[in-house]
């Protein structure tokens, strides 16, 4: 809808069409065309009038009829019933077959219709503004703008995202902390034919355990002390939509076989009901942990871990990214500096080779941490390396204090090595300065 509203009047009396026309007319916004037979509004619906004001009593065919049919064309367009007759019967079942409004024609009707109409294009402009900001937000989680970067791990991981957005599989993400699971599981809600519905994410491991039933599956007024009044579980939230459970893993066992018959089930019950509630929520789960070691380890149910696999998504850490730590940060420093509108400013060469160097335990949230405090702590334009600072390096002391054998820490080390540098072995070998057939060894036998 545009900011003008096109209005059809239907009307046969010939003087009461005019003063209609005249009278809606006086809005400058509104775009006023006039029919005096029912045939000939019909003809022109492909116009797509946002108001059809409709005499209830036309010589070609009866209102109700009319109605039914402009409704079948396109039951977005708001129809308001004017008529020469107060019949009460008549106008509830107008009403309950789609008319927007039912105003008989007396000294009072053109007021009325001048209010009605109103409203109408009040609710008309708001419906558009909600559609521009779901498209927006769509937009924002287009894959290519809500994760940022380049390298062939996350190459592939948009490969999948793609995948589970395109139809409803429950999709199961792995990745440490910090690596962008819930905004990649927003980015598959917002480009799902779900879009529409909500997106409701639940974090597991922050909800006390004797409250996670009833957060998750809502609870009944008196069902528990405290319970004064009916709650709407996320599950219920959630309908039609997708429903985050992030820190999956965390979900206490006797609560395990709960979820599992709601996903069998597709039907939640309220604490203190028996009443099973329907329900149609896509199910997105989020864990750091190894599912599939804690169900071998006791800790998850086995049958709660298949039903959960669906499509699985690893997001890669940080450290394996390549240069993907660069393009981030250059990305976080342009939005913080816009945010606090700051002027722009650029990493130095130093300043990159510090980051790049730099194994990033807290990921891309503890990249964000450290570059926002560059971009305050840099007096200039360019940011230098002593303006970034890793509160979160760990220190020689530290790691003696965890009492580990020589092979141990050597164990660490090298694995550390592989990992940065893409399990190349021949290269972590000149840079540790030990022969290449020693990491072959421990490779073998699973020491790293």
């Amino acid at each position: 809808m545009s900011q003008s509203l096109k209005i059809f009047v239907v009307e046969d009396d010939a003087w009461y069409a005019e003063l209609l026309v005249y009278h809606l007319s006086l809005n400058p916004d509104y775009e006023v065309l006039k029919f005096s037979t029912a045939k000939e509004c019909l003809a022109q619906l492909h116009q797509q009038p946002g108001v059809i004001t409709l005499d209830y009593t036309l010589p070609d065919m009866n209102g109700a009829d009319v109605l039914k049919k402009i409704l079948g064309f396109n039951p977005n367009i708001q129809v308001v019933v004017i008529s020469g007759q107060e019949n009460i019967t008549t106008a509830i079942d107008l009403l309950k077959k789609g008319a927007y409004d039912y105003i008989v024609k007396d000294d009072d009707a053109r007021n009325r219709l001048w209010n009605t109409i109103n409203n109408i294009r009040k609710n008309l402009l708001l419906k558009e503004e909600v559609e521009q900001l779901r498209e927006e937000i769509g937009q924002r989680y287009d894959f290519s703008k809500a994760i940022i970067g380049n390298s062939d791990a996350m190459k592939r991981v948009f490969v999948m995202m793609d995948k589970a957005a395109r139809t409803n599989i429950t999709v199961s993400l792995s990745g440490e902390t910090g690596t962008g699971k819930e905004l990649v599981a927003k980015a598959i809600h917002y480009n799902s034919a779900r879009n529409r519905k909500p997106f409701v994410p639940v974090n597991v491991a922050s909800i006390p355990r004797d409250l996670i039933e009833s957060e998750l599956f809502g609870h009944e007024k008196g069902a528990f002390t405290g319970a004064v009044a009916r709650r709407l579980g996320k599950f219920e939230e959630a309908n039609g939509g997708t429903l985050f459970l992030d820190e999956i893993a965390e979900l206490d066992i006797s609560l395990q076989s709960k979820l599992l018959r709601v996903l069998q089930e597709k039907e939640i019950t309220r604490v203190g009901s028996n009443q099973c509630v329907p329900i149609d929520a896509r199910i997105v789960v989020a864990t750091h942990k190894n599912l599939n070691e804690e169900t071998r380890s006791g800790n998850f149910r086995e049958d709660l871990y298949y039903r959960l696999l669906g499509l699985p998504i690893h997001l890669p850490p940080l450290r394996d990214r390549n240069n993907d730590i660069l393009v981030i940060a250059k990305h976080l420093i342009e939005e913080f500096c816009r945010a606090n509108k700051i002027k722009r400013k650029t990493l130095s060469t130093d300043s990159q080779k510090k980051l790049l160097n730099y194994p990033f335990p807290g990921n891309v949230r503890e990249l964000k941490a450290i570059v926002e405090l560059a971009v305050v702590m840099s007096d200039e334009e360019i940011i230098e390396s002593h303006s970034i600072s890793f509160t979160r390096s760990t220190s020689v002391a530290d790691i003696l204090n965890e009492e580990l054998t020589l092979d141990e820490y050597n164990a660490r080390i090298i694995r550390h090595y592989l990992s940065k540098h893409n399990n190349n072995v021949l290269k972590v070998a000149d840079i540790l300065k030990v022969g290449k057939s020693t990491i072959y060894r421990l490779l073998k036998e699973g020491k790293v």
